[in-house]
């Protein structure tokens, strides 16, 4: 049985467990529900007792009133986390139907996130579905928009360095078997729901002072006003005096409210309705500090969110609990109330800057390690995912060469994914397909760059065994022209073609990066005189500046010229004709890549599949008894 079968059919017993505690846990919360009204109603029910009975005969009322609240009270709490358990459990169960499906690559069943908004002008990511529907991104768990997502996005658009992508290789094979520990995580990340702006806005809240709201000039009054306006109320209360003097210090307060109205809601607007996001954060931080971790990348990140009073966990916990405080802005009378009474912005204001005194400047610092575990918790769940993926090598001293055996698209389920062995480089090469339309040629190129990007971002590769050197990927293969640019295709397909060999020409002169191209029928946008001849001069310069790559191509003659005899190496796809006995024509594929130039073309025969072959000559093409 294949492994994502095995993997898909695990997830989908998680789920019918999950499924199962959660109906369990749905009724003893209604349990819970239905006690809970029952108390409260013996509660009312004590009350009326005391108000009914004479005096002299109010204990035991009053005894079962305590009772009855206290009852209440338990039950309250205890419903809550009744009421949390279910939740709990259905997003568990949610998030494992969500990886069956991820398995299976039923892409309509997956949820469309907001991921890295990618320009037009990116090396290869529009060209390999790197983000985006029926993409690589959505091989990965949900995670949080930011930093998490923001930081994998980051990993597939940009290679990093072999040195780095060991330790990521490394710490994705520490996480892959660690399948609760992920949904943890993920559990968490389900809380955070904040854009990366946003994210840029909290950080750059948390490292500026709001000295202007709070300071020392308002320190007397923010605990004067109240504390007099208390005293007076109290006075007034028992009668040591009979006007409302109280209205005073409170009319004061408002004063002052209203001339910092502007300011506080500014230094209280980055927190306010954060509850949830800043729990997430927290949660992620907590699960790190007590999880035992042994890679050193996994170890680095934990050393960078600390622990005990001092640790991300324990301080994102008070913010959060000053979050709190900030939402009583959002009911206008309860606000009204304690901001006149107790001046309650101002000190919460005073209290977020001793927590930005404290803990503002390491705030970048831990968002970028829950970022980094984030990520490399995705790139566990991939490994977990496909167990029959491998973790790539990188070459740093030998030519450049992308080696590969059974190479396959990561997008594809198991069942029609066909695998090839690949060979890109050394320098001076290139690779050449051939073959018939729908045969297999874009499909290959882009098995072969989204199996580097993922090698480059430190995750397991679609293939039995890869070998990859440092490289620039470069891609030209989903051309667009455009009205409002005024640009044709053709002089479309030729800026990015510029913008590749430049890319070459950086690469050939830094030395550090080998560049790989993978072009999907160069310069097919012009007549085919004119096309072998600027394609032959493209190819031979990239080929020149020591690039590696690979084009398809339906012109049989593109390489066949003595430049090109000594750099092109062939290969091609091939299909297969037949005419069943009512005569109707049928064409097949293997998507077997093989060695040497193709000497077919399909052109017509699609035509007569599709009913426009009509006039055409009975033996135009070859066709094999069916």
């Amino acid at each position: 049985m294949p492994a994502d079968i095995d993997v898909a059919k695990a997830y989908d017993r998680r789920t019918a467990e999950f499924r199962s505690l959660h109906d369990t846990a749905l009724r003893r919360w209604r349990r819970f529900a239905n006690l809970r009204l029952m108390a409260f109603i013996l509660l009312a029910a004590a009350v009326w007792w005391i108000s009914a009975a004479g005096a002299g005969r109010r204990l035991v009322p009053f005894l079962a009133a305590a009772v009855a609240l206290s009852g209440f009270g338990i039950l309250v709490f205890s419903s809550a986390r009744a009421r949390a358990a279910v939740t709990r459990l259905s997003d568990l169960a949610e998030m494992s139907e969500e990886g069956a499906h991820r398995v299976r690559r039923n892409w309509s069943d997956l949820k469309q996130s907001p991921w890295a908004t990618v320009p037009a002008s990116h090396p290869y990511a529009s060209d390999l579905d790197v983000i985006g529907s029926a993409s690589l991104a959505q091989l990965f768990p949900a995670l949080s928009a930011a930093p998490g997502r923001t930081t994998l996005a980051s990993w597939l658009l940009n290679a990093a360095a072999p040195s780095e992508l060991k330790l990521r290789q490394q710490a994705v094979d520490e996480l892959k078997g660690r399948i609760d520990f992920r949904d943890e995580l993920i559990l968490h990340t389900r809380r955070i729901n904040v854009s990366a702006e946003r994210l840029l806005a909290f950080e750059a809240w948390s490292a500026k002072l709001d000295d202007d709201v709070g300071g020392r000039g308002l320190a007397a009054a923010m605990w004067l006003l109240p504390a007099s306006a208390l005293l007076l109320i109290i006075a007034q209360a028992t009668g040591i005096v009979a006007q409302a003097y109280a209205l005073i210090p409170i009319a004061l307060g408002g004063l002052l409210t209203m001339q910092f109205r502007k300011k506080l809601r500014f230094a209280l607007s980055q927190v306010q309705g954060q509850r949830n996001v800043l729990r997430g954060y927290a949660g992620i931080a907590s699960l790190m500090s007590v999880e035992a971790l042994s890679s050193p990348l996994l170890i680095e990140l934990r050393h960078r969110l600390g622990s005990g009073d001092t640790g991300a966990a324990r301080r994102i916990r008070s913010l959060e609990t000053l979050a709190d405080c900030t939402d009583v802005r959002s009911s206008p009378t309860l606000h009204l109330i304690v901001q006149g009474l107790f001046m309650w912005d101002f000190h919460i204001v005073r209290l977020l800057n001793a927590w930005k005194r404290d803990c503002g400047s390491s705030v970048v610092t831990w968002m970028d390690a829950i970022g980094v575990f984030e990520s490399v918790a995705a790139l566990a769940t991939l490994a977990h995912d496909n167990p029959d993926w491998v973790f790539p090598t990188f070459d740093v001293t030998g030519p450049a060469r992308v080696e590969a055996m059974g190479l396959g698209h990561p997008l594809l389920d198991a069942k029609r994914r066909v695998a090839n062995d690949v060979t890109v480089g050394p320098p001076g090469t290139l690779v050449v397909v051939t073959g018939s339309n729908m045969a297999g040629k874009s499909t290959l190129l882009r098995t072969i760059g989204l199996n580097v990007v993922l090698a480059q971002a430190g995750s397991v590769v679609c293939a039995s065994r890869m070998s990859c050197p440092p490289v620039s990927l470069y891609t030209s293969m989903r051309v667009q022209d455009s009205l409002e640019r005024g640009v044709s295709y053709f002089m479309a397909e030729l800026e990015r073609l510029k913008l590749i060999v430049d890319a070459a020409t950086e690469a050939a002169g830094t030395g550090d990066r080998t560049l790989l191209f993978l072009l999907d029928e160069i310069l097919h946008g012009t007549n085919s005189a004119e096309r072998a001849i600027a394609a032959r001069h493209v190819l031979a310069r990239l080929v020149e500046l020591g690039a590696i790559g690979a084009v398809t191509t339906h012109d049989l003659q593109l390489a066949d010229t003595e430049e090109f005899a000594h750099i092109a190496r062939h290969v091609h796809f091939q299909e297969s004709f037949s005419r069943a006995a009512d005569g109707t024509p049928t064409m097949q594929f293997d998507y077997q890549l093989r060695p040497g130039r193709a000497e077919s073309t399909n052109a017509l025969k699609l035509l007569e599949l599709v009913g426009l072959g009509v006039g055409f000559p009975p033996n135009s093409y070859p066709v094999s008894p069916g």
